[in-house]
């Protein structure tokens, strides 16, 4: 009998819950409708990237060879002139003596030519010049002579032909000493040029091998951390091999790649929000540092490379992790907002269903920026007023519906 009592009284309870909500909403179907209110809003691209140090210090195998030892620890801090690591220079360092023998040959070379030549070469040519000139001063001075003599009998016409034939060989022998003279003066500047040229070659060999053997011991040339050192001792290395990278990793660069169609709304100097999947929960700020002027493709992506700077104090960041990027590209304060699910585009226009008593009423309005899930309102909406979220009814302007909170 007890039983029975309670039973009923529940029942009467359910029916005095449930009659008076049902007979009030009728055959009005059930629309969720929110309140229009105001909140900070964010418009933000979000994109994935990679971390970069802002100036490394990259040290590569200057030679093919082996690696001797290392003496840093990756991942440590470095100082300015710390020795990183050795490679065998044996070879590099007879390579340079060699070739510093070969400069003082050059130079040597250089300071004969600059001299003159060969000496005794150049002072018989100018004794031939010299006696040549006196040879022709004197048959040019018996010629007018013998010319003066023969007018008055004193001397014969075979004497003056003797003379003529005198001069010719010796003003033919001029013009062949004029040549040699030319030839050697032109040879004298080759031979210039020629052990210059040697000269300097000689001195960029010197100076190269003498460059290979300091980068065979890389130093720290700024304080920093060793974040990459992918050689061991006695580890074989080529040219242009990668011996160690140091940076200072208190900022550091994060290469974003934003899509194209979202690169029109960014600008230098907007906040970022970096995350990290190993480090969850931490978030990194920045800004970005410049707009990308081109897009590339990355796999099935067209994407632009946005650079930005982000504080690593710690550091926790480690150059070429892939992360997370937020950019923030525009932000407002205490904005009106509706969910973006609340509108509905059409064509040029943007409407709501405001619920206006137990009617939704369609309305125009004007929006601002947007963020995932809200638009601001900038005209047609205030703080307060309702709106219809989309469901299973269909919404039209003037429909009869009972309004229910979103659960």
């Amino acid at each position: 009998m007890n039983r029975k009592l309670i039973l009923g009284i529940l029942g009467v309870a359910v029916l005095a819950v449930v009659l008076p909500r049902y007979f009030g909403r009728g055959t009005k179907p059930e629309v969720t409708v929110l309140a229009v209110g105001r909140e900070n809003l964010s418009a933000m691209i979000s994109s994935n990237g990679k971390v970069e140090p802002l100036e490394p210090q990259i040290f590569r195998a200057p030679f093919d060879g082996f690696v001797s030892r290392v003496l840093a620890v990756e991942g440590r801090a470095v100082k300015r002139g710390e020795l990183l690591l050795e490679m065998e220079t044996a070879e590099t360092a007879a390579a340079l003596a060699r070739a510093k023998e070969e400069f003082v040959a050059a130079e040597d070379a250089l300071r004969a030519a600059r001299a003159g030549g060969a000496v005794a070469e150049v002072a018989q040519l100018e004794k031939d010049v010299r006696a040549n000139v006196a040879e022709l001063v004197r048959l040019r001075g018996e010629q007018q002579a013998l010319a003066r003599l023969l007018a008055k009998q004193a001397a014969t016409q075979d004497e003056l032909d003797r003379n003529k034939l005198e001069l010719e060989r010796a003003e033919a022998q001029a013009r062949l000493l004029q040549q040699k003279r030319d030839e050697l003066a032109r040879r004298l500047q080759l031979d210039q040029e020629r052990s210059g040229l040697l000269v300097e070659r000689a001195r960029n060999d010197v100076r190269s091998l003498e460059e290979k053997l300091s980068q065979a011991r890389p130093t720290a040339y700024a304080n920093g951390t060793l974040f990459l050192l992918p050689v061991r001792a006695r580890d074989f290395v080529h040219t242009g091999d990668v011996l160690a990278e140091v940076a200072d990793l208190s900022r550091v660069r994060v290469r974003a790649f934003v899509d194209e169609p979202e690169l029109g709304a960014l600008e230098p100097g907007q906040a970022v929000e970096i995350t990290w999947d190993a480090a969850p929960g931490h978030i990194w700020n920045g800004r970005t540092e410049s707009v990308p002027r081109a897009v590339v493709s990355r796999g099935t992506r067209s994407v632009g490379e946005v650079l930005c700077s982000v504080a690593n104090a710690k550091p926790e960041l480690m150059p070429n992790i892939n992360v997370r990027v937020l950019i923030r590209i525009r932000e407002r304060q205490n904005a009106v907002v509706v969910p973006r699910g609340a509108v509905r585009v059409e064509g040029n226009r943007r409407v709501v269903f405001v619920l206006d008593g137990t009617r939704l009423r369609q309305r125009e309005i004007r929006v601002g920026i947007a963020s995932a899930t809200k638009f601001e309102v900038l005209e047609g909406l205030k703080e307060g007023e309702r709106v219809a979220l989309p469901g299973e009814v269909i919404l039209k302007d003037g429909l009869e519906v009972f309004a229910i909170s979103p659960q």
